[in-house]
């Protein structure tokens, strides 16, 4: 699959998730709806910066175009987080939702508008296709398994804490 294609297609499916999210009525509906936009969020922007960006970089004069895309994700991705903590029903939870709504659909105008159509031509967008179909694979797959997308996807070990706890307790025998 062309990798252009590919995006554009991600970026429909996120707006046709953003505007079932906004004619939902019931708490249940809004928790599906908003559960599948933010898995295909952490999978797009995986694939955005591990694999589109860095070609993107190669092919453009205008790095801040890049810089500001992945500033944009940076915010995304802080939202995201907010919002896996929530549930529909919270106080803010669809406030949240929207201005992530917002800031995504901010982001895909700018992409399309901007960005694309300055690589398009000169991207090798059919094998880089193939590389981000099938790393779009494996983040959905390690998804559904319950963890984490993006790099390592793992969750850190409690012998970090084991060891914090240790220097908080050698501080407090200091102040003594």
């Amino acid at each position: 699959m062309d990798a252009v294609q590919m995006l554009r297609e991600d970026h429909r499916k996120v707006q046709e998730l953003f505007r079932q999210f906004e004619e939902a009525e019931d708490n249940r509906t809004k928790k599906q709806i908003a559960q599948t936009a933010l898995k295909e969020l952490k999978v797009h922007a995986a694939l955005e910066e591990e694999l589109f960006y860095p070609a993107v970089r190669q092919e453009i004069d205008e790095e801040e175009k890049v810089d500001e895309a992945e500033e944009e994700h940076h915010v995304a991705k802080l939202l995201i987080a907010e919002l896996s903590k929530m549930k529909p029903g919270d106080e803010r939870f669809d406030a949240k939702f929207k201005v992530l709504a917002e800031s995504v659909k901010h982001h895909i105008e700018e992409e399309e508008s901007e960005v694309i159509p300055e690589v398009e031509g000169e991207l090798d967008t059919d094998s880089l296709g193939e590389k981000m179909a099938q790393r779009k694979q494996a983040l959905e797959g390690r998804m559904s398994n319950g963890s984490s997308a993006g790099r390592g996807g793992k969750k850190s070990s409690g012998s970090r804490r084991g060891r914090s706890g240790g220097k908080r307790r050698a501080a407090k025998t200091k102040r003594r």
